[in-house]
């Protein structure tokens, strides 16, 4: 690649980036553009700029995604009711298509010829990133040092870094045993203590919610309204997607919601464990089934409910801007116009349950048919006899033969 003179680097200011930065300056011998993207991840994202320019750096692209990084990836995904492997809430995979695009089109801006990750050669980052890039820009060429180079430890990233003068905050206390990821949506830990599956994570290693034993004795009462398929007020206050996130991660967290411990398939062929902390995700979801229960046709909740395990894994794998997860897209978002209404939901002790639901003119919940009282005619019981003989015509059938 002696020909890419403009790298575009996906830079966090940490130990690894750092390091990619100054080895694409000399191992490439290419002009570096960096970019950091604030996603709610919970830290300042500005020091990275200093950092930049102390090496050099004179293209730095420091954005705050959080509104469009909820809008257009986090509430999308959750109208499809979204889970991998029956548990995982995504949280990781979802942030990866949006800082493909912006690698792009940061690349597209400043006539890079390539983009430059940090993502290892073991996990599916890598492939969710290219993925995303190669489907955006064709062309693009793309760097992943971590599969180029020998710096593969913690001690000769930083033996390079003292090499060459990189600065790398020391933080104070102890430093995290966990390889840790976050943004709106959750925060990921693995590695130490967790590469034994049987092991019990540390109650300390939690950082966004309380233990469900010492979560309050008293519930905590949540009121969600609806409007195709999306969330946009809480207690009927008005929010911007990010917003609602920011609130129900507090919400959820202060009562222990959201912890899962579980081991995974990732897309390179290997078994990973890992810790997840998802508030607000775990809530959206439980309060999406409850308003899709009272406004969705039987038919289209099944048909959703089958392709969503096709939909998580295109998520999960990197496909997101692939032409398969657009055409799902446009089924899920066409399904999501007459789910409109009001949820509530009970947090209590890490759990998350659905107490109310209504849709003043979405509603097809009818309890003139429903009850169990006299229907004035409304649903003719004789009916279902004819019903269940037609049904049951096969298995009558055959049950002759044997």
């Amino acid at each position: 690649m002696s020909d890419i003179t403009k790298v575009v680097l996906a830079y966090s200011g940490g130990l690894d980036t750092s390091v990619i930065l100054k080895w694409l300056q000399d191992e490439y011998a290419a002009e570096v553009v960096t970019f950091t993207a604030d996603i709610g991840q919970g830290e300042e994202v500005e020091p990275a700029r200093l950092k930049a320019e102390a090496m050099g750096i004179k293209e730095i692209y420091i954005e705050n995604l959080r509104e469009e990084f909820a809008r257009d990836y986090i509430f999308p995904m959750f109208r499809a009711n979204t889970i991998y492997e029956g548990e995982y809430l995504l949280g990781t995979s979802i942030a990866r298509p949006l800082i493909a695009k912006r690698l792009i089109e940061i690349a597209n801006e400043t006539g890079a010829e390539a983009i430059s990750h940090g993502a290892t050669g073991k996990g599916n980052d890598q492939v969710r990133f290219e993925l995303g890039a190669y489907a955006l820009r064709p062309d693009i060429k793309v760097i992943a040092p971590w599969r180029e180079w020998d710096l593969n430890s913690r001690q000769a990233l930083l033996a390079y870094a003292d090499k060459h003068g990189i600065s790398i905050d020391k933080k104070k206390g102890k430093a995290s045993p966990y390889s840790m990821d976050a943004n709106s949506l959750h925060i990921s830990y693995e590695g130490g203590l967790l590469e034994d599956p049987w092991a019990e994570a540390e109650d300390d290693m939690w950082l966004w919610s309380v233990s469900p034993e010492n979560a309050p004795d008293r519930a905590t009462y949540v009121e969600l309204t609806y409007v195709n398929g999306d969330i946009v007020a809480i207690d009927g206050v008005t929010h911007a997607a990010d917003k609602v996130m920011e609130k129900l991660n507090k919400l959820g967290g202060d009562n222990g919601v959201g912890r899962l411990d579980i081991v995974e398939n990732r897309y390179v062929g290997m078994k990973s464990r890992g810790c997840y902390e998802t508030p607000a995700g775990t809530i959206m979801l439980k309060a999406h089934r409850a308003i899709e229960s009272l406004t969705l046709d039987r038919e289209v909740a099944h048909l959703k409910d089958e392709l969503m395990p096709r939909y998580a894994s295109l998520v999960y794998n990197g496909y997101w801007w692939s032409p398969e997860r657009e055409m799902l897209q446009t089924m899920i978002d066409a399904s999501q116009i007459n789910v409109n209404g009001k949820v509530r939901v009970k947090l209590y002790k890490g759990s998350v349950s659905v107490v109310g639901r209504m849709s003043d003119t979405n509603s097809l919940f009818d309890e003139a048919i429903a009850t169990f009282e006299d229907d004035e005619g409304a649903y003719n019981q004789q009916d279902a006899e004819g019903f269940i003989k037609l049904n049951a015509l096969r298995m009558r059938i055959a049950a002759t033969k044997k």
